[in-house]
């Protein structure tokens, strides 16, 4: 029996770098906030804040294995995003999509929750289609070093529009595009966390490719923003539904804000782009402004400036 009428919501991932921005965001607007994590690129100190919070929980759980608790709503965001921590394992990457998608969705069906999954730009691979379009099918290769993390998502989305075929499950799934800000973990590999670490430390900063291959950076309140928009939708809206920013700038460009921003001697390093790295990135979100009325709101500018401080206080620099 249900002592409380606060919402009850699972965030699985919830003390990664989005997952722990989601739970701020959900805990603020009076909500009951389940935090699931295995802690593989995920950390306590990103939700160390939140522990003092009565309507707040944490269980360390890998979501491959089965779950069994009673929740209204499900935010399925558990899975290593960067290639360094996805590469690691990747069979473990695959299985977490893939199997902790299953689980979830097992989840939801039992207690009739809505269920969002956070999918990826990289279902779209190395796009042949500028800028990408939920339409578009997108140009994967199903064999290569980074398919553990794209295959394993474009299979999750399969999952949740079977279940929602079904079942009749209420299902929500989201294409995350580039996202930033404080929390990110240093060592991720990621070009945003990379650069902005490498500057502050007087390192080279290293670039793969020429630096023309573009990319579109959403400030990660922006996105939170969207998934919560998103989640209170009317059930129709299932997507798939692409978020991010849509203003494009090339690698070199972005490594040049970072190190007018930083300041320092660093230089710039080029070497080789690594194996099926997409020249273009660039999210269509005509559907999230139409059907969310959902536009990023911070600039570039002003996120790498919060992002560039997060950091140099994360390394006492």
């Amino acid at each position: 029996m249900r002592i409380s009428n606060r919402k009850r919501v699972l965030v699985t991932g919830g003390a990664g770098f989005l997952g722990s921005h989601l739970c701020e965001r959900l805990l603020s607007e009076g909500c009951d906030v389940l935090s699931v994590d295995n802690f593989y690129s995920g950390t306590r100190d990103n939700i160390a804040h939140l522990f003092a919070n009565p309507r707040f929980e944490l269980i360390r759980h890998d979501i491959t294995f089965p779950l069994y608790i009673e929740v209204d709503e499900i935010y399925n965001l558990a899975c290593p995003a960067s290639p360094i921590h996805y590469q690691r394992d990747p069979v473990q990457t695959t299985k977490t999509s893939v199997h902790g998608a299953i689980n979830m969705l097992g989840l939801a069906k039992r207690t009739k929750a809505r269920i969002l999954q956070a999918s990826t730009s990289e279902v779209y691979g190395d796009p042949e289609v500028h800028p990408q379009p939920e339409g578009y099918w997108g140009r994967v290769n199903p064999i290569g070093i980074r398919s553990c993390y794209d295959e394993g998502k474009r299979c999750a989305e399969t999952l949740f529009f079977d279940y929602h075929r079904q079942h009749g499950l209420e299902v929500k799934v989201v294409r995350i595009f580039n996202t930033y800000g404080p929390r990110m973990h240093p060592n991720d590999g990621r070009v945003v966390s990379n650069f902005i670490v490498q500057a502050l430390r007087g390192e080279d900063i290293t670039i793969y490719g020429d630096g023309s291959q573009t990319r579109s950076f959403c400030y990660v309140s922006d996105l939170i923003d969207g998934f919560v928009r998103m989640m209170a939708s009317e059930p129709v809206l299932t997507g798939p539904l692409n978020m991010g920013n849509p203003v494009e700038y090339t690698i070199l460009e972005l490594a040049e804000s970072i190190l007018g921003l930083v300041g320092g001697r660093s230089r710039l390093v080029f070497k080789p782009l690594p194996q099926d790295d997409p020249r273009q990135r660039k999210p269509d979100i005509s559907l999230a402004s139409t059907a969310l009325r959902w536009e990023p709101q911070v600039s570039l500018p002003d996120g790498l400036s919060a992002t560039v401080a997060y950091f140099r206080g994360l390394l006492d620099l």
